[in-house]
């Protein structure tokens, strides 16, 4: 499933971090967004874009657009 159909509250298992721009995936990355990290989905923002994220215990938001690149297996 993607990250950017995760509904609030939902926990899940990042499998695979994609993405066509080289610039924008290792940015990704280095946020701590690599296969095998829990990620769970705190909140949107009102208009859906962006969504604030819990990884590794620190607060993180990215656009939707964004995380349509992150596949992840929910738990």
């Amino acid at each position: 499933m993607l990250l950017s159909k995760m509904k609030e509250g939902q926990t899940g298992i990042i499998v695979h971090v994609g993405g066509n721009n080289g610039a924008l995936r290792r940015r990704v990355l280095e946020m701590g967004l690599t296969k095998g990290t829990k990620i769970y989905v705190e909140k949107y923002a009102p208009l859906r874009d962006p969504l604030e994220l819990i990884i590794k215990g620190y607060h993180i938001s990215l656009r939707v657009e964004e995380a349509a690149d992150i596949i992840v297996d929910k738990l």
